[in-house]
């Protein structure tokens, strides 16, 4: 099993469920198995842009 973790940029990624998040990165809130949080992460993350290059006039 394997959780979706989010870092400070926004961008996605996957971390197994039975350990700690790692630094910097946080509970996405989906879990599932490791191709279930590929599929999500697929539909939630659309702009692949780190979040400090799609601020307000970027």
């Amino acid at each position: 099993m394997f959780r979706v973790v989010v870092n400070h940029e926004e961008q996605f990624s996957i971390w197994p469920a039975d350990r700690d998040n790692p630094t910097g990165w946080e509970d996405a809130g989906f879990h599932g198995s490791r191709e279930d949080c590929l599929t999500h992460i697929a539909a939630v993350w659309t702009d692949m842009r780190p979040l400090s290059l799609r601020g307000p006039g970027k």
